[in-house]
C-alpha cells in the first residue's frame, strides 16, 4: 500500500462512522454498477453532511445522483423542513437511490427527479441555498454558470472530481482534464465568491457565493 492510499485509510479509520445503511449502499453500488468508483465515501461524505449541517441550506440541489450515498449525506445535515433536490440522468440506478433513501428514513426531505439536469433545473425555477454538483466533467462550467444565478448569495456551491486524480497538475491533452482545469481556473477568478480547493479524495471545490 503507498503512502497516499495509507493517509486514506488513516482518514477513513478516523472519521465517524457512516449509518449502517450507507455500508449496504457502497456494497451493492459495487455490485450492480460499472463505475462504483464514482459513490463518494465515507470521508466525503461526512463532509458532505457537515457543511449541510454549518450551512443550514432551506433547499439544497444535487446534480448527478448515480446511487444516492452523496444525496443521503446531504440531507442528514438538512435542518428540518429543508429539502434536497437531486437529478440523475440514468433511469436504471433510480431504483437503488430510492431504495436507501427510503431506509435511511429521508424520503421526506429528498426530491428526485429523472432527466437530463440542463433543462430539470430552468423548469424548476427554484433557488438555492447548497448546490453539488458531480456530473459529466465537461458541463461543469455549464453547470456553474447556470447555477450560479440560482444560487442565494452566501450559499454554497461544491463541485466534485476537481483535482481528476491529481491529472490537473500535471501536462495532459485529456479532454476532461482540460475542461476540470479550465472550470477551477474560471471559478478562482470569478470576483462574485470566494473558493476553496480541498484535496479530499478526487479534489472537492467549495464556492461561497458573495454577491
Amino acid at each position: 500500500m503507498n503512502q497516499q492510499k495509507k493517509i486514506n485509510a488513516y482518514c477513513e479509520a478516523h472519521t465517524t462512522l457512516p449509518v449502517p445503511a450507507l455500508y449496504e449502499l457502497e456494497r451493492e453500488t459495487h455490485l450492480s454498477t460499472l463505475s462504483p468508483q464514482m459513490i463518494s465515501g465515507r470521508v466525503q461524505g461526512h463532509l458532505l453532511t457537515l457543511l449541510a449541517t454549518l450551512s443550514r441550506p432551506k433547499l439544497a440541489l444535487e446534480v448527478g445522483t448515480f446511487t444516492g450515498y452523496a444525496s443521503i449525506c446531504i440531507a442528514k445535515g438538512l435542518p428540518e423542513g429543508s429539502m434536497l433536490h437531486t437529478i440523475e440522468i440514468n433511469p436504471e440506478l433510480a431504483h437503488i437511490s430510492r431504495k436507501y433513501f427510503e431506509k435511511t428514513g429521508l424520503v421526506d426531505r429528498i426530491t428526485a427527479h429523472q432527466g437530463d439536469a440542463k433543462a430539470i433545473i430552468p423548469a424548476l425555477g427554484l433557488r438555492f441555498d447548497l448546490v453539488f454538483i458531480d456530473a459529466a466533467k465537461f458541463d461543469y462550467q455549464f453547470y456553474y454558470e447556470l447555477l450560479i444565478e440560482r444560487l442565494n448569495i452566501g450559499g454554497l456551491l461544491i463541485a466534485d472530481n476537481v483535482l481528476w486524480d491529481g491529472k490537473v497538475v500535471v501536462k495532459s491533452n485529456d479532454t476532461d482534464t482540460l475542461n476540470i482545469d479550465a472550470f477551477n481556473k474560471m471559478v478562482n477568478a470569478d470576483p462574485r465568491v470566494e473558493n476553496l480547493l480541498l484535496p479530499v479524495r478526487d479534489g472537492i471545490l467549495v464556492v461561497k457565493k458573495l454577491v
